[in-house]
């Protein structure tokens, strides 16, 4: 598409530049040209490693300027002469090539178009017009990873993660801040949590194992319509933000397993703290030594089993059942009896949410 961008350009420019001018892409082919019988046509005289520099050079009588959208040049610009006027229509035709082709990509890259959705950059009414425009399909489903890197190397993760996923008509991968990196997967009917994770883990062990960088992802839940990925962004950043609190041992953390945490989430802060004074006494859920939090822990893990616990932490029965009923004096609650162990396990879970005071999506 690029070349009959560039070629309309140049072919508009070419009676009032009244000179040959052109355009030369990284295989040194000639896309666009003035002389419309040179186009396709090898430059002979262009041997030129384009990730080197964008300055202007001079070779057999023609002036050539690199030119691109990236950190390296795509493209070279080429008119005829070696005087000031032909370096000047270089810079010319450089910034006019560049700005065209800036605007279609933003116009008609459908990465960039998914960015927007998610990012609520495109009004609703806007999504299904755009979408028609590139052809793209938003019946489909898709989900939404959000990668966010802990620790790296020198090592792109960004680059590791696209060659994971080349099918840029189906994924789609793009950064939206130095450590996160958004991952939309086009994906089967059928598709299950356990899957999705699976992926997940394939990108983490890649990422972890070959080149050193230590990632946490967060799964969205899977959407139909394209203008729900918004929604599955938003679940995969609010699922990174409760597993820190939560599951800070975690490197995977779906939104559709984080259970009364996705709850507990969701709630304001008043509301946890209200909740809190009701249940405890003041100042017992704090006067809870690291020792009983661990055996409460612990009790919670083997489903309230006295003595299955007191095996896993090498302590007589007696002496649970005598922490038991410190704990019990302490707060008032029982933690044998299901209702009161359900109630301690979600105000332990708010105390944690009201001391990580998360960010909320």
């Amino acid at each position: 598409m690029s070349n009959r961008l560039f070629q309309g350009l140049v072919y508009q420019m070419r009676d009032t530049i009244n000179r040959t001018i052109g355009v030369v892409d990284e295989n040194a082919t000639i896309i666009a040209c003035s002389d419309l019988t040179k186009i396709g046509e090898p430059n002979d005289f262009l041997a030129i490693d384009l990730s080197e520099n964008n300055d202007l050079f001079v070779r057999d009588g023609v002036t050539y300027k690199p030119f691109g959208s990236k950190m390296k040049a795509e493209y070279v610009v080429f008119v005829s002469g070696t005087d000031d006027l032909a370096a000047k229509i270089c810079g010319v035709l450089t910034i006019s090539l560049s700005n065209i082709k800036q605007y279609y990509d933003e116009k008609y890259d459908r990465s960039n178009f998914i960015k927007n959705i998610i990012l609520d950059n495109i009004l609703p009414g806007d999504i299904f017009v755009k979408a028609r425009e590139l052809h793209f399909s938003s019946e489909v489903s898709r989900v939404v990873l959000l990668i966010r890197i802990v620790s790296a190397n020198d090592i792109s993760a960004f680059d590791v993660i696209q060659n994971l996923f080349p099918d840029k008509q189906k994924d789609f991968v793009f950064n939206i801040s130095e450590s996160d990196i958004v991952l939309v997967k086009e994906i089967k009917n059928g598709i299950e949590t356990k899957d999705l994770e699976k992926l997940a883990r394939s990108i983490v062990d890649t990422l972890g194992s070959e080149f050193y960088t230590k990632v946490v992802v967060g799964i969205g839940t899977v959407v139909t319509g394209i203008k729900d990925l918004a929604r599955s962004f938003r679940e995969a950043q609010a699922a990174l933000e409760v597993g820190k609190v939560f599951d800070t041992e975690k490197l995977i953390v779906s939104y559709d397993n984080l259970g009364i945490a996705r709850i507990i989430y969701q709630l304001p802060t008043t509301l946890c703290e209200m909740f809190l004074r009701e249940v405890f006494k003041k100042g017992s859920i704090e006067s809870l030594d690291q020792e009983t939090l661990f055996t409460i822990q612990k009790f919670f893990e083997n489903n309230l089993n006295v003595s299955e616990t007191s095996r896993k932490l090498f302590v007589h029965r007696n002496t649970l059942v005598y922490r038991l009923e410190k704990i019990k004096k302490l707060t008032g609650l029982d933690l044998r009896e299901f209702d009161h162990a359900i109630i301690f396990k979600v105000a332990l879970m708010v105390k944690k949410y009201l001391t990580a005071n998360p960010v909320k999506y």
